[in-house]
């Protein structure tokens, strides 16, 4: 057994295999395509050399070629790999380590021959290893390149050296490290990976009530909602900007019992239209939509002009009631009744969800789970694929744990993202043990620190099992630094989002950055969408440029462009000398973007950013030219650069490789020339 509890062969010890989740029990998680690396500790005995790899098993339990692992850090005893699976599936993956007798050897013979101690005895011992090791390589693979450097080693009509300069030839070194010879070949036990399709981690998404699109709200007159036919006008739109999914709130009918007015009042007339989250009437539950936005047919065709434009639709799952949903009658062992008969609502302290009945699970959780399945697959036969999950932290782990294996078993392709703003522990386990995405406390992280600090713990630490999507507002959350730093905090919070993150999001109404709260203190909307009509005149607004919808435009496109945005573990952030700007990087093969922003929505700053070169795959000394994406500028930037950003501005800049320039840096390393803002102004401006 190894030091994790795994079971492992051979004399090698190979502990602290990563990524692993509980220990190895649940999968580890990776998209289609997605590199990343696997670690472990392992050591020999003594002064052993060893050798190690990683092996990549399909689906099929078919093994790939194997891996070479390197030594992170000299002395460290920790190695890595990158591995990258090909194709959706469960997968496993197992790491082996072995004494490596010719590494040894070419140690102690680079000391021992030009010192003249033992020289006969240490060139046949390396004639006889090299034997060995031919005798492994396969025919055709460079298997008379070995034997060639025995027959030299044994050589004695050539000096010492020669002959061991002829064992070391990088030809022989190139075969010897794909065909190793391996001794006390050691192997841990194989560990799961499950590989999804790339929405579950990458995609752009906006959130939209149908029923606001083509309302008529009048004074003195009864409002009337808009429809999924007026509706499915706002999707060309949607889809120009750049999105790639569009997430509707429940569309089901809406309880009257208890029913919410304007700004959360209780008590609604006649015409409020009520809140989509209290699920529920007469005219049916879950599984039919609302008959004021139209007809199950209508949503089906608002599905399809989705699709026509290249956009998934994702559908709000909320497992709760209102008091005039059919479950109330037909399923009262579904909800926890009081000591005088009634049902208690829903409460999220301080608020209170007066319209809406929880579930309780403890007297029927197979129900339970059958009616959830059931009405997750009648959406997925409509076409549906995704689904954000409301509150799941408010419902047993092991419910979504069953329900989201049985939808997956039959439909992998099926994404469940978790709306759970709660303790870390919490959404943890919920992504583990089975949500592919998982809504995050982006939206409160505004300080370098913090976001430094919580981007590295996503990006690395949880990264193998929970995928962030970074909604910057919701319908439920206008955060105090969007309703004080007016228009430049809404783009910051958007390139910061768009950028850190593979997956982010926005609510509708984000674009035309409207920030006026409920009242002082809190993060509801004033006139919030949840209880009432709000259409919009996107017309007038981009006529009168009150809409942000190109810069949103712009940072989609973008990441469309760049593979290494649609990433999360290759995230590094880098040194600015003022805390106010923040600096990071993320590198996918031969594609790197180095982003530079502005946290402070109220004044213009400025730093010198310090880039570790290195990590964007340059020599330290290097000076290469850099595109900004947002403003289509080329500047040269080397390891130290002088910046200056306007309130909220930012710069996204790709290394242009291929026209790499080679000005000399100073003696501190540090290229002279004008960085791209030194003449002042924002790169969202």
């Amino acid at each position: 057994m190894d030091l994790d509890g795994n079971p492992a062969t051979g004399r090698i010890p190979i502990v602290d295999v990563r990524p692993v989740v509980d220990r190895g029990t649940r999968p580890a998680k990776a998209v289609v395509g997605e590199t990343f690396q696997v670690t472990a500790t392992l050591f020999g005995e003594g002064h052993d050399t060893v050798g190690a790899n990683v092996v990549l098993c399909d689906p099929d339990g078919r093994p790939g070629p194997w891996t070479p692992m390197r030594e992170l850090a000299p002395g460290s005893d920790r190695w890595g790999a990158e591995i990258t699976p090909g194709a959706a599936g469960s997968w496993t993956y197992f790491v082996e380590a072995w004494s490596d007798p010719v590494g040894a050897w070419r140690r102690a013979a680079g000391v021992k021959i030009p010192a003249g101690v033992d020289v006969p005895l240490v060139l046949e011992e390396g004639a006889e290893l090299y034997e060995r090791a031919a005798a492994a390589v396969p025919r055709g693979a460079g298997r008379r390149t070995v034997k060639a450097a025995a027959r030299a080693l044994r050589d004695d009509s050539r000096p010492p050296h020669v002959r061991l300069a002829a064992a070391l030839d990088p030809g022989v070194d190139a075969v010897l490290v794909a065909h190793p010879l391996r001794d006390r070949l050691s192997r841990t036990a194989p560990l799961p990976l499950l590989v999804e399709r790339e929405r579950a981690l990458y995609g752009a998404w906006y959130e939209f009530f149908p029923r606001s699109e083509g309302a008529v709200v009048r004074a003195g007159r009864p409002p009337v909602s808009g429809t999924f036919r007026t509706a499915a006008e706002r999707l060309p739109a949607i889809a120009e900007m750049g999105f790639d999914v569009v997430y509707l709130p429940p569309v089901h009918p809406i309880g009257s019992t208890f029913r919410k007015g304007p700004n959360n009042t209780l008590s609604a007339s006649r015409d409020d239209v009520g809140v989509p989250w209290a699920i529920g009437s007469p005219e049916g539950g879950h599984d039919a939509v609302h008959p004021d936005l139209g007809t199950i047919d209508d949503f089906d065709a608002f599905v399809r002009r989705a699709a026509d434009l290249g956009l998934e639709v994702a559908l709000d799952f909320a497992l709760q009631c209102s008091p005039d949903h059919p479950w109330v009658e037909k399923h009262p062992e579904w909800f926890h009744h009081r000591p005088d008969g009634t049902i208690a609502y829903a409460e999220n302290p301080p608020k209170k969800y007066q319209d809406i009945y929880p579930i309780a699970f403890d007297r029927d959780m197979p129900g339970l789970v059958a009616e959830t399945t059931r009405v997750l697959r009648f959406w997925m036969g409509h076409g549906v694929r995704i689904f954000r999950v409301d509150n799941p932290h408010t419902k047993p782990v092991v419910f979504w744990e069953r329900v989201i294996a049985d939808v997956n078993r039959t439909d992998p392709d099926v994404i469940f993202l978790a709306e759970a703003f709660t303790r870390p522990a919490i959404m943890r386990r919920l992504a583990a043990v089975g949500f592919q995405q998982s809504y995050t406390y982006f939206t409160w992280r505004n300080t370098k620190e913090e976001l430094t600090d919580y981007l590295t713990e996503l990006s690395h630490e949880s990264a193998a099992f929970m995928r962030p999507n970074f909604f910057v507002n919701t319908p439920d959350i206008l955060p105090a630094y969007l309703q004080e730093g007016g228009r430049p905090a809404f783009e910051l919070r958007a390139v910061l989002a768009a950028t850190l993150s593979p997956a982010w999001g926005l609510y509708a109404g984000y674009e035309l950055c409207e920030n006026t709260p409920a009242g002082a203190g809190g993060e509801e909307y004033l006139d919030s969408e949840k209880y009432q009509l709000r259409p919009r005149d996107w017309e007038a607004a981009e006529r009168e440029g009150r809409t942000i919808a190109p810069l949103i435009t712009r940072l989609n496109r973008i990441r469309r462009s760049h593979p290494a945005l649609r990433r999360l573990r290759n995230l590094r952030f880098h040194r600015a000398d003022n805390d106010a700007l923040i600096v990071y990087s993320k590198r996918a093969g031969a594609d790197t973007v180095v982003v530079v922003a502005n946290l402070d929505p109220h004044r213009t700053q400025e730093a010198t950013v310090s880039l570790d070169m290195p990590q964007l795959g340059l020599d330290r000394h290097e000076t290469v030219p850099v595109r900004d994406e947002l403003t289509g500028e080329t500047y040269h930037w080397g390891s130290a650069n002088y910046v200056r950003l306007a309130p909220g501005g930012a710069h996204v800049l790709a290394v242009v490789r291929e026209a790499a320039d080679h000005d000399c840096p100073d003696e501190h390393g540090t290229v002279r020339r004008p960085s791209s803002s030194q003449t002042g102004g924002s790169a969202t401006s």
